[in-house]
């Protein structure tokens, strides 16, 4: 705005020359007599004047969310060939995104002792974060059943092992404060909150895995732990415009998610979860709004040695948000070929996998999602 003077009177009526001039005159005797009782302050640096600082503008972003990932079989065999083309080509997408979040479900560690009675374990090498580091990933989940598959010591070896990447993983602490602390990021003037916590332990194990006081484990929100997950969300959604929430639940198998998981969604989102998304099923699941939140009841597998048939599917949940509103959703569809995802680049392929993405919302009753937020669910 270009500032500009007008010779009027308050009232809108013209200020004659003879009253300027009087007012003039008024006014050097008066600055004259003031500065003699200052003792000459015209040599004094003028004062700044105040001003209020304005509020950040909040432009759009986009966050790239993709699933499990670990680093066994096919893909330790490239993890140790290039950490820096690991993931594959998806990483463009993560690359491109202002904001990207994975499952990491694996312990990172060269040591430690196996979880006892426990199927499968999964760990990796510290390379595993020069890995996701490459290909744009800026925070990965550890609050998993893989998570401590190499136990506390395991736990706390990924620990530093991503400090000493500088690379920030969230879902996993040396006590229960720093599990279920968020990540922050600032990005176009928005308070970006992700936070990480699983729904999924054995039973044997909860006692060992869970953080605690004083103690090394994961975020969780099995049984009373919720009121951890819930109170760090609400802490969250104080300090940031948006907060998303990572889970690891799901049945293995599965498309449709446990009968309990809707009511789970929905006190993180009465909570202030903008979003609620997860994997484990090693199968894709449906996603859609829950009154004006996102929630993804399974993202599938991502970077997995396992890729026949339904968990061969895959793909990259894309968020556009402002402030603390998501503008758009979009499902990168896509299939896991020599364990890493390649995402649809045919239109008719997109398409097909777009709709059949859409189709688990169909498919699965009761889960209380719509397409469009806002919409009263079916």
């Amino acid at each position: 705005m270009t500032p500009f003077s007008s010779l009027t009177l308050p009232n809108g009526r013209p200020l004659r020359f003879g009253a300027l001039l009087a007012t003039a005159l008024l006014a050097t005797a008066c600055g004259t007599a003031s500065d003699e009782l200052s003792n000459d302050s015209s040599d004094r640096p003028a004062q700044p004047t105040p001003s209020a600082s304005a509020e950040p503008v909040k432009e759009p972003y986009t966050v790239a969310i993709g699933g499990d990932v670990m680093f066994e079989g096919m893909l330790r065999q490239r993890l140790d060939a290039d950490p820096a083309t690991a993931m594959g080509p998806v990483a463009e997408v993560f690359q491109e995104a202002d904001v990207s979040v994975v499952n990491l479900e694996t312990a990172v560690t060269d040591g430690g002792t196996p979880a006892p009675a426990k199927q499968f374990v999964f760990r990796a090498p510290a390379t595993a974060f020069t890995a996701l580091k490459e290909a744009g990933i800026d925070v990965a989940t550890v609050a998993n059943n893989h998570g401590m598959d190499y136990g506390t010591e395991g736990l706390l070896d990924t620990l530093e092992n991503a400090e000493a990447a500088d690379f920030p993983i969230i879902g996993a602490g040396r006590d229960i404060a720093e599990a279920y602390e968020p990540e922050f990021f600032e990005v176009k003037g928005n308070t970006l909150a992700i936070i990480g916590a699983t729904d999924v332990l054995d039973d044997h194990l909860i006692p060992e895995w869970t953080a605690g006081e004083g103690k090394p484990g994961l975020a969780s929100t099995k049984g009373e732990m919720i009121t951890h997950a819930i109170d760090a969300v609400e802490k969250a959604s104080a300090e940031a415009d948006a907060v998303i929430v990572f889970l690891h639940w799901g049945l293995e198998g599965d498309h449709c998610p446990l009968p309990h998981a809707p009511d789970l969604a929905k006190q993180l989102i009465d909570a202030g979860a903008t979003a609620v998304v997860g994997g484990h099923a090693h199968v894709v699941s449906p996603g859609g709004y829950m009154g004006s939140s996102y929630v993804h009841y399974g993202l599938g597998n991502f970077v997995f040695y396992n890729f026949n048939g339904p968990t061969a599917e895959t793909g990259v949940l894309r968020l556009t948000l402002q402030g603390g509103e998501i503008l758009e959703d979009e499902w990168l569809p896509g299939r896991i070929e020599g364990g890493v995802p390649i995402l649809f680049e045919d239109e008719q392929a997109i398409a097909e996998g777009v709709a059949r993405f859409e189709g688990y919302r169909e498919q699965c009753s009761g889960i209380n999602l719509t397409a469009e937020p806002g919409e009263p669910a079916v």
